[in-house]
């Protein structure tokens, strides 16, 4: 079970969901407006993965057309320090790893 939580928050499109749901509830298509290259069906796998998890919480509002917003439950916010931690060492250390790679190619 350890495995599948970690191969879960390690997912590509997981960080980028959490930190875009960091500031409260996202409608769908700002969400998808907010993660570069995403899909509309990544997206949707994603969320309904993070929302049977208990990560996410999904909320349907009946008006014409239907509003659909998403958030982080309880549980999924104490994920927020250390996936927000991995984005900040990640712009942190992109140029030192791009030059890793061009000297390491250039090997």
């Amino acid at each position: 079970m350890v495995r599948e939580i970690l191969d879960l928050v390690g997912d590509k499109w997981t960080l980028y969901i959490i930190a875009a749901l960091k500031e409260g509830p996202v409608r769908f298509n700002e969400m998808r407006r907010r993660i570069d290259g995403i899909s509309q069906r990544m997206l949707t796998i994603n969320l309904r993965g993070l929302e049977r998890d208990g990560l996410v919480k999904r909320t349907l509002f009946p008006t014409i057309p239907p509003r659909v917003d998403y958030e982080l439950t309880e549980m999924g916010g104490t994920l927020l320090a250390p996936v927000m931690a991995l984005v900040t060492w990640a712009n942190s250390n992109q140029e030192n790893i791009r030059g890793a790679r061009v000297r390491y190619d250039a090997s």
